[in-house]
């Protein structure tokens, strides 16, 4: 940050401290913090999870970067003029996007627009000409945030089926019998479930950030940097296949116990530190393609010298204009925010599940619960799933129902569209289909039609996102429709609902479709005392 004695800077002290600088900069970050707070507790809770564990060492990298390059960026001679409004501007536009977050209840939106603030921020301490250069360190902040939910487990899903399907590829190249069932991997006398801990998305946000500093710190061309950014992906998901191969093949030959406990844990690693060896590989071969090749250690800008000279440099930040008015800002921005808080959120009132009718019309119903892990993957508040048979019906019908009281936090909702292969279903077609409810709340309206098979097993599924009163089937739609309703009405709440039957022997899908109709029409006068409106 500019610490030359210019006409906006301060009278320092003989060894390069402005106090001046320094307080205003403190009153600039102390005045966000209130702002930024659910921000900064959602990051903290997504740092304890084994997936962004790594988060705490991005702000280091960065640091790390910005020294780097500050480096190469001498203080501005005295008298330079530096434009520091566009900075300033960056810094409001970060403090609303901040305020916007915390009245719609996202801590993921408040935690994007942190990084915004810390992008104005540096270009307010140098000014346009000399801030923009370090965009670098600000733009891998962005490795440390954790994805939204409902992107989150569309990745997992996929990545689980990708490493699934090459990790049996992986199995049977050794030699072994294996059938892969959805996300099952069966070797006859063993059954692997590849989880959604095993999708390798806990190796592919580390690594990606990895690869991106590689790429920073790779003297070469451009072109070279981008493969090096770009192979991160494919390599961790092709890594962590060949992981699940050779579990599954050691598995086959030694026991159980080599998908277990600590091995489990260190094979993981070693696929990580495997990872990181190919991509320093990669940088190697990279530098063969070229006229003059360079040896690793020149190729690799490792060079840690006078860090501590450039961090002393901030204690002489100057107190301009620029950065007195984004701390008289901040400040009032925080006063209004801390004098007028978001109102809270409204908790509609609803009957818990548990007193869901267990016989309604001609229907009686089962209910059960899932296993633990299921229950913390689904996260949701409360939830039913039961079985209901009528005496004139030829099959049963299966309710389930999912409420989730914030869908802000935390978990959310993810449609069935991405969960049904990892159990095997083939899903043969998915499509809007218009039901319609005579006398209900409900009337006629459209919900997602699925019809889906495993072995010699099909059935039709109905589902749709109950969401305050709206029945709606994009997931995209929902998470815009829960933003503005959070803002408008206070209310985040929501649901997802289900109907599946089978086709029994000789049954056709239209009359699948008839008992599935019948039966909603007996349990929807029913379902807004559970799934509020």
């Amino acid at each position: 940050m500019s610490i030359s004695s210019t006409p906006e800077t301060a009278r320092t002290l003989p060894f390069g401290l402005n106090p001046a600088g320094l307080f205003w900069f403190a009153v600039l970050v102390a005045a966000s913090v209130p702002i930024y707070w659910i921000g900064l507790v959602s990051l903290g809770k997504a740092w304890s999870t084994p997936e962004y564990s790594h988060g705490p060492l991005i702000p280091a990298i960065s640091l790390y970067l910005f020294l780097r390059e500050l480096r190469h960026t001498p203080p501005a001679p005295a008298g330079t003029p530096a434009n520091r409004w566009p900075g300033l501007a960056l810094v409001a536009f970060a403090l609303l996007f901040g305020i916007a977050g915390n009245l719609v209840r996202i801590p993921d939106l408040v935690a994007y627009a942190l990084i915004l603030w810390v992008g104005g921020v540096m270009l307010v301490g140098f000014g346009w000409a000399q801030g923009r250069r370090h965009w670098a360190p600000v733009l891998h902040l962005v490795f440390m945030l954790p994805l939204p939910q409902f992107l989150y487990w569309k990745m997992s899903i996929f990545l689980q089926g990708i490493s699934s399907q090459l990790g049996v590829w992986f199995v049977s190249l050794a030699g072994v019998p294996v059938f892969l069932d959805g996300n099952i991997i069966d070797l006859g006398v063993y059954k692997l479930q590849v989880a959604e801990a095993c999708s390798g998305l806990r190796y592919l946000f580390p690594i990606l950030s990895f690869s991106y500093l590689v790429a920073i710190l790779y003297r070469g061309p451009m072109w070279h940097k981008a493969v090096l950014l770009l192979a991160a992906a494919p390599l961790t998901v092709f890594m962590n296949s060949f992981r699940i191969g050779v579990i599954g093949v050691m598995v086959n030959w030694r026991g159980i116990e080599h998908a277990e406990g600590f091995l489990h844990f260190f094979e993981g690693w070693v696929i990580f530190g495997s990872c990181v060896a190919i991509l320093f590989l990669m940088a190697i071969v990279l530098q063969r393609l070229t006229r003059n090749p360079k040896p690793l250690a020149e190729v690799i800008d490792l060079d840690f010298s006078g860090f501590a000279a450039q961090g002393a440099r901030f204690f002489g930040i100057a107190a301009s204009r620029g950065l007195v008015a984004a701390a008289v800002l901040s400040l009032a921005v925080a006063a209004a925010f801390v004098a007028v808080p978001p109102p809270p959120p409204i908790q509609p009132e609803r009957d818990d599940f548990l007193l869901f009718p267990r016989n309604i019309g001609s229907w009686s119903g089962t209910p059960t619960r899932f296993d633990p892990a299921t229950e913390r993957v689904l996260g949701a508040s409360d939830y039913i799933t039961a079985n209901y048979a009528s005496a004139g019906e030829r099959g049963y019908v299966n309710f389930f129902s999912a409420w989730y009281a914030k869908q802000t936090e935390g978990q959310a909702i993810h449609s069935p569209e991405v969960c049904l292969p990892v159990g095997g279903w083939e899903v043969f077609s998915i499509d809007p289909y218009t039901v319609s409810i005579p006398g209900t709340v409900y009337g006629d309206f459209t919900l997602l039609r699925a019809v889906i098979q495993k072995g010699l097993d099909k059935q039709i599924v109905y589902y749709w996102f109950e969401q305050r009163g709206k029945r709606m089937t994009n997931d995209f739609a929902v998470k815009a429709s829960v933003v503005y309703d959070n803002l408008t009405m206070g209310r985040g709440d929501g649901a997802i609902v289900r109907f599946t039957t089978p086709l029994e022997r000789g049954e056709d899908e239209a009359q699948a479709d008839a008992r599935l109709q019948r039966f909603m029409a007996d349990l929807l006068p029913r379902l807004p005392r559970f799934v509020p409106e």
